[in-house]
């Protein structure tokens, strides 16, 4: 994996998108298939048994052309998220009650815990905020602030206003933009730097324990200020009881390793990645900044996974080939949708086409019919094949950004409470 030069972005993949690079078909000799809701890398993996294809769906977040959609709802993508986050504590909690080896289980433990909490925050309190997770403007509201109380983040109010008003308009990557400014001044990320200089920059700061301690008391800050009473309330209660109740038990050390790692790094270092993919930066002389084609070109959706080995190798090649794409999709994919790009993130560009569609629970289908019925009135879908492919994407996309348009410095005041609010945008 090359990431060690700055390259200027070219167009977006068109979906169908081609394999990374390397692992594209490669010595089948067939065309990519003509059909726009096919793609050829979850093509290739047709060939598995029918029963693999649903979690291999949900797992790449790109169905078969042909396969027949699954109906969620906003109540089982609720329930799923809590049965996730309650199944990682319990988890974690034997673990910690057995010791010895079975510490081992802390690390299953704080995955389903941390995935729980990303669901809650990047699907429902998101949803929430568009007053579109049960289409109830108090119900969506009351969630909302369970959410902010539960994960400390920044207060419901603020994010729903400053999520519509400035990540969903006008405004949409520019300075006045949360991503923007937390890509330049909590990143510390700019045009011209190098794409290795960018990955060093952010991984350093994923281990960072001054980031990490600025990061929590931002959160803190950002949801204390200006929240609604019931919500600050449910935040006293909850966290109050649960530190009470850890002292009196004499259970702090488990309360500490179950619930605040994911909490506190791990949930961290989970936003800064997800930050890191969001939306590319517009190219520099770009003159048009208002219309359907410019901002569906700010964001693509990202597939997880890379393509199945390819049919008619020798036995012992396709034996090693077909070991080799299991174990990379187990212990590399699976971790980066599981814990990074959890739930609708995959298919972020259908949200930001149709942020108040009503069948959003069923992401990935909903995406796939628009994307078969020609996209009407918008631009062909773009879309990126793995984590570190689409964050290269979005830093070569800084990297060649006029530097004069997104100078830091031009940025007037920004409060530092608010900075860390900006990686959940």
């Amino acid at each position: 994996m090359d990431i060690g030069t700055t390259a200027s972005p070219g167009p977006a993949m068109r979906d169908t998108t081609t394999a990374p690079r390397g692992r594209a078909m490669r010595d089948s000799g067939t065309a990519p298939p003509l059909d726009p809701a096919a793609d050829p890398v979850r093509e290739s993996m047709r060939c598995l048994p029918g029963p693999l294809q649903l979690p291999l769906t949900f797992l790449t977040g790109r169905p078969l052309a042909d396969q027949r959609p699954v109906h969620l709802t906003a109540g089982v993508h609720l329930a799923t998220a809590w049965l996730s986050l309650l199944l990682g504590l319990a988890v974690s909690g034997t673990g910690l009650a057995l010791g010895g080896v079975f510490l081992l289980l802390l690390v299953p433990g704080w995955a389903m815990t941390l995935h729980g909490q990303r669901n809650l925050r990047m699907m429902i309190y998101h949803q929430c905020s568009h007053r579109n997770m049960f289409g109830r403007r108090r119900l969506d509201t009351v969630t909302g602030w369970s959410v902010s109380a539960l994960l400390v983040i920044q207060n419901f109010e603020r994010y729903s206003r400053e999520h519509v008003a400035d990540h969903h308009a006008v405004h949409h990557m520019t300075l006045r933009d949360p991503t923007v400014q937390a890509f330049l001044i909590s990143l510390d990320l700019h045009p011209g730097m190098t794409r290795s200089r960018m990955w060093r920059r952010v991984l350093v700061k994923c281990v960072s324990p001054r980031f990490h301690l600025a990061f929590a008391v931002s959160r803190i800050r950002s949801f204390w200020h200006r929240a609604a009473g019931p919500e600050k309330a449910a935040a006293c209660l909850l966290h109050g009881g649960i530190a009470a109740a850890a002292v009196l038990t004499g259970l702090w050390p488990a309360v500490l390793v179950a619930w605040i790692v994911p909490l506190g790094p791990l949930y961290q270092i989970s936003n800064t990645l997800r930050l890191c993919v969001k939306h590319t930066f517009p190219a520099p002389g770009t003159t048009e900044r208002r219309g359907k084609e410019y901002f569906a070109s700010l964001t693509n959706a990202i597939f997880i996974g890379e393509a199945a080995p390819a049919p008619g190798l020798p036995v012992v090649r396709a034996a090693a080939g077909w070991l080799r794409w299991t174990l990379r999709m187990l212990f590399l994919h699976f971790p980066c949708r599981y814990l990074v790009l959890t739930g609708d993130t995959v298919v972020h560009d259908y949200h930001h086409r149709h942020p108040a569609a009503r069948q959003w629970p069923d992401y990935l289908f909903a995406r796939q019919r628009d994307l078969a019925g020609g996209h009407r009135g918008w631009p062909a879908y773009h879309a990126e094949w793995g984590l570190v492919a689409a964050v290269n994407r979005v830093f070569d996309s800084l990297a060649a950004a006029d530097p004069e348009e997104f100078d830091v410095h031009r940025i007037r005041s920004v409060s530092r409470r608010e900075l860390f609010a900006a990686f959940d945008d």
